[in-house]
């Protein structure tokens, strides 16, 4: 089955008691035992839901993965990932990170003993280097949030096996249509469902998949264990935006590339960060390993004031100046001091998360309206 017809099938099935096509909402927290332990596979909603169960299995279809979990939010997520680990584990990550996730791995799971380091991961050999006996996952972001770095998944997974790590994948920014990780070796596979996979800005939820009987075992054990999933109205409200994420994506990506292109040629602007483009780094390993270059832009400007870039995402009127990502409306964000606040200064520089970097989140307007807007806010 190709992925537009799982993203709309995908464990979706008409209703028995009435025929339905839409998965009905199961606003319900517990369920009716015919006797003790006789029930109909549902006994308490935070261990299992149907709405959700339904959303969990078209999930892991459109990753081409087995097992799906989906929790309150994308950092509840990555919590459930983390505590797989055990104090004296060790983590290599993207010195390119969201800031959220850099905040709980620095100031929740730091102090459980659990060490992370974070490094430039396009080059493949510094993470190596990195590996020794303590070394238990590999958390890679591709593209990277904000940078648009991408990461060689094929030979982060070559790493990961090597050392006998977990090898964990943020899949938001290229979403199951362009990219799916586990194909490629990653043992988890993460996304924001906030964003893309939900796509209205409407919902917040993240989700895990992997393909590991043993790994799933963990995962569902620690969702029903921690209680962080996500409620059976969001779950319908995703389930009913997955059904056209290819169609949303392929314009993401159409509208992404003239942004992107108007912007290169743009007087006012430094540089701009889309994996499209020939001279981005690691552009060979985005044709390898995606099937399209997505929405998400960066840029800086000339001279790096902070100044400047206040003033422009101010001064947009179609984009909206708010923070998250990938709904049908494009938003215009300031990572230094937005999603990525909580890293500090030095830190985030040294990514290239400096002072005048703005974030894009191309949404489906009409292409030519949305470049009307950035010229008029350079000017």
């Amino acid at each position: 089955m190709k992925f537009a017809t799982k993203a709309i099938h995908a464990g979706v099935h008409p209703d028995p008691a009435t025929g339905a096509i839409m998965t009905p909402i199961y606003q319900t927290s517990t369920y009716v035992q015919d006797g003790v332990g006789n029930h109909k596979g549902y006994e308490y909603s935070r261990t299992q839901n149907p709405t959700r169960h339904a959303l969990e299995k078209n999930i892991a279809a459109i990753e081409n993965g087995k097992f799906g979990a989906c929790f309150g939010s994308g950092l509840a997520a990555i919590d459930c990932v983390l505590k797989m680990l055990n104090p004296g584990d060790e983590v290599i990550s993207t010195n390119d990170l969201y800031g959220g996730s850099y905040r709980i791995f620095r100031t929740i799971f730091e102090k459980y003993g659990i060490k992370f380091h974070f490094v430039n991961m396009q080059d493949v050999d510094a993470v190596a280097a990195l590996v020794n006996g303590n070394t238990k996952m590999i958390w890679v972001e591709t593209p990277t949030n904000p940078m648009m770095n991408i990461v060689d998944i094929e030979a982060m997974a070559k790493i990961s096996k090597a050392a006998g790590a977990m090898l964990c994948v943020d899949n938001t920014f290229a979403t199951p249509y362009l990219q799916n990780p586990l194909d490629l070796g990653a043992d988890v596979v993460m996304h924001s469902v906030t964003k893309y996979l939900g796509g209205h800005s409407d919902v917040v939820m993240g989700a895990l998949v992997c393909s590991d009987e043993n790994i799933a075992n963990e995962m569902y054990r620690i969702q029903n264990s921690s209680g962080a999933v996500t409620a059976p109205m969001d779950s319908f409200l995703v389930l009913r935006g997955i059904k056209t994420l290819h169609l949303r994506v392929q314009r993401h990506c159409e509208n992404g590339e003239k942004v992107a292109r108007f912007l290169a040629t743009h007087p006012k602007i430094d540089k701009v960060y889309w994996p499209g483009f020939e001279n981005h780094p690691n552009h060979e390993v985005a044709k390898k390993q995606m099937r399209g270059f997505g929405g998400m832009i960066s840029f800086n400007l000339k001279g790096n004031q902070l100044e400047d870039a206040l003033s422009i995402v101010k001064k947009v009127e179609i984009f909206a100046l708010a923070e998250s990502l990938g709904g049908v409306e494009s938003l215009i964000g300031h990572p230094a001091t937005m999603t990525h606040a909580s890293i500090p200064k030095d830190v985030r520089e040294q990514s290239g998360v400096v002072d005048s970097l703005i974030r894009l989140s191309v949404g489906i307007e009409d292409a030519d309206d949305l470049i009307a807007d950035l010229q008029q806010a350079l000017a």
